[in-house]
């Protein structure tokens, strides 16, 4: 867990951000079932995804889901940290996740993260995601330098 809130007080985090293939929600546990059918239909994608070391989701378990997303979810009232499940429009799918935590490297506000399901790689959706999500950190967040560590 941080130790600090990563925006000021003042700033109004953004709830949602939507354009024509899917809609950014904060991630909750109310989020779990489709969470966990995303995460795990995308182990091969996701693992190292964090950092070159990490093994996430390999065996990962529905209650240790649960547990990350109540982390994740109080981590955002803290302000801490955001996680945004990325859903289809009509939310009856998690496509993937966005995550915006305090940055490793003293030089940059924020590192970001983000991911689609492995099923819709093969469509660009994730490079699609990754520049919407650059352009809202950029427009509507207070981060001067985002870092996307594995991806630049």
């Amino acid at each position: 867990m941080y130790d600090r809130p990563l925006v000021p007080e003042e700033f109004e985090v953004p709830q949602t951000l939507e354009n024509s293939e899917f809609i950014l929600k904060p991630l909750t546990i109310n989020h779990l079932v489709k969470d966990f059918d995303a995460v795990i239909s995308s182990v091969t994608h996701l693992e190292g995804l964090m950092s070159k070391n990490d093994r996430w989701p390999i065996g990962l378990t529905i209650e240790e889901n649960l547990i990350d997303l109540g982390w994740h979810q109080r981590e955002f009232t803290l302000r801490h940290s955001f996680a945004y499940t990325v859903l289809s429009l009509d939310e009856v799918q998690c496509l993937g996740c966005c995550y915006i935590y305090p940055a490793d490297k003293e030089s940059f506000d924020a590192q970001a993260f983000y991911w689609i399901r492995t099923e819709h790689l093969e469509s660009g959706l994730e490079n699609r995601l990754g520049n919407a999500f650059r352009a809202w950190l950029k427009n509507d967040w207070p981060f001067s330098k985002v870092i996307f560590p594995g991806r630049e």
